[in-house]
């Protein structure tokens, strides 16, 4: 696993990136014109304190001079991590694993990349919003739907992370005697509505966004937050995916059974 550092401080993992470079890079192609064409590098160069935005005419080798990066690495780093990509990360097979395995995978994937992106999108949409909102009235409203989004999927993590996940393990266990709800059903309940709600804004989202998709005249950080959305859609589906249709019915099961 490859890190670059500035000034002592680890910056970024080539895993962590979510989007693939389709053609070269060089030292002289700009910030612009990679976030421009690849969004979702916008993460990466936020790690690595590339300015993208108001910096988006910087070439990378200009870029990468400012802040102390070697230019060679930066960009071994970039293709490095769009080999590694362009394959698309292995999906687990959830209906495989146990209660607890299962539990502790969305905490660790989905739970953590939650909390991980949810403010940076937040932050975006507000700063989008105060610059470009003059010209499209929708940026306001999407700005305040990222942010309840993001208040309401924080407050649901907290809940299943101190009630029903620690119940489900105990479940496993043998031992689910003595749970204040008295039944698993009623939270389980509680969190299938709270991603339907999600679901719903979600679906908002991209009715305002027109799919996520941005203007030819839009700027990169609008881009970055567009792109970013999108994913966190794709990833939505695929945690409620395996708490609606996999954990939560064979926690029931065995509960009941």
């Amino acid at each position: 696993m490859t890190w670059l550092k500035a000034g002592g401080a680890d910056l970024c993992d080539p895993a962590d990136m979510s989007s693939v470079l389709a053609s070269p890079v060089t030292p002289e192609t700009t910030l612009g014109e990679l976030v421009a064409a690849r969004p979702l590098l916008a993460r990466l160069f936020e790690r690595l304190g590339l300015d993208y935005c108001c910096g988006g005419k910087q070439t990378l080798a200009v870029a990468c001079a400012r802040r102390g990066l070697d230019v060679a690495t930066t960009i071994a780093l970039l293709d490095s991590a769009g080999a590694a990509l362009a394959a698309g990360p292995a999906e687990v097979d959830a209906a495989a694993m146990g209660l607890a395995e299962l539990a502790g995978h969305i905490e660790t994937t989905h739970h953590a990349y939650l909390k991980a992106e949810l403010p940076r999108l937040v932050e975006m949409a507000d700063r989008v919003a105060a610059k470009h909102g003059w010209r499209d009235a929708r940026l306001p409203e999407l700005a305040g739907a990222v942010r309840t989004l993001a208040a309401e999927m924080t407050d649901h993590m907290r809940k299943e992370e101190v009630v029903l996940f620690p119940l489900v393990r105990q479940i496993e266990a043998g031992g689910a005697d003595g749970f204040h709800c008295g039944s698993i059903a009623n939270p389980i309940r509680q969190m299938e509505a709270e991603h339907e709600a999600a679901g719903q804004l979600t679906a908002r989202l991209r009715e305002l966004t027109d799919g996520f998709t941005p203007d030819a005249d839009a700027c990169n950080t609008h881009r970055a937050l567009l792109a970013g959305l999108a994913e966190f859609e794709s990833d939505l589906h695929r945690h409620v995916h395996k708490e609606n249709n996999v954990l939560f019915p064979r926690a029931l099961a065995r509960a009941l059974g």
